[in-house]
């Protein structure tokens, strides 16, 4: 049975159905823009996902025409204060990094535009596709603030040049340009969204769930290492994998020509 767990004044929507947790910004008017609430609020669904061992893929979803503004500016401005900047820099961060250390892979599914920290949120997800009429963009040198966070996740994920092209320009780019550059991995008419989540959603669950947990870490942890501790790293992994019961059986299945039944462990 689907079930739909709410935030506080709906700001954010929560929905389970078959193994996959859509968590659906709900703030239209505000263009879905990151305020501290918002960022609260996705910090502790993240943290209840984690712990969920039924939820086996995530989808980061929003109602209204825009995915994701970034941070909330009227909020920001209106406690021009460092305590609060860095209450906010330090939320945001926790739910970038918390996307990251899910053991679940991430879609954003990015109908709208999605600029500044949503634009650093699709860098941040394991997998993005976006609607043919979607558009990206890291706008904030041209309000006098460079959008340094941002930074981390895009630079991490398309080449120096694009990133800085977004970053110092601060230009809006199409879908068909985010492929090319990496930043997503599909561009579909806005009618096809839903069908193309759900294809990746469906092959994802159709996998083990610990396989795809051990890869998911290793694949992040392995990126801030040299080549050759990337390797060493990676075969120990390999190992420790090669040892878990899913691996057993998916190797059993293979050989026997049969579909394996995962267990999980």
């Amino acid at each position: 049975m689907d079930t739909v767990v709410q935030a506080d004044e709906n700001i954010l929507l929560r929905e389970d159905n078959g193994g996959v947790a859509t968590l659906t910004f709900n703030r239209p008017r505000a263009r879905n823009a990151l305020s501290l609430e918002m960022l609260s609020e996705m910090n502790a669904a993240l943290d209840a996902i984690k712990a969920d061992a039924s939820v086996r893929a995530v989808v980061i979803a929003a109602n209204g025409p825009a995915f994701c503004a970034g941070h909330d500016i009227r909020q920001l401005r209106a406690h021009a204060e460092r305590a609060y900047y860095e209450e906010t820099m330090a939320a945001c961060a926790r739910m970038m990094l918390g996307v990251m250390r899910l053991p679940q892979p991430v879609i954003a599914r990015v109908q709208g535009i999605a600029t500044a920290a949503g634009c650093q949120l699709v860098a941040t997800c394991d997998l993005a596709v976006a609607a043919e009429e979607a558009q990206f963009a890291t706008p904030g040198v041209h309000i006098g603030l460079f959008c340094s966070t941002p930074m981390v996740a895009l630079s991490r994920n398309v080449g120096r040049k694009e990133a800085m092209e977004l970053l110092v320009l601060g230009d809006p780019v199409t879908s068909a340009r985010a492929k090319e550059i990496g930043l997503v991995n599909a561009v579909v008419p806005e009618s096809e969204l839903d069908a193309k989540v759900s294809e990746m959603t469906d092959k994802i669950t159709s996998k083990s769930s610990l396989t795809i947990a051990i890869g998911k870490e290793a694949f992040y942890k392995q990126l801030e290492l040299g080549v050759e501790d990337a390797y060493a790293y990676a075969s120990e992994v390999m190992v420790q994998n090669m040892m878990a019961e899913d691996a057993e059986e998916g190797m059993g299945a293979f050989i026997e020509k049969r579909t394996p039944v995962w267990r999980g462990r």
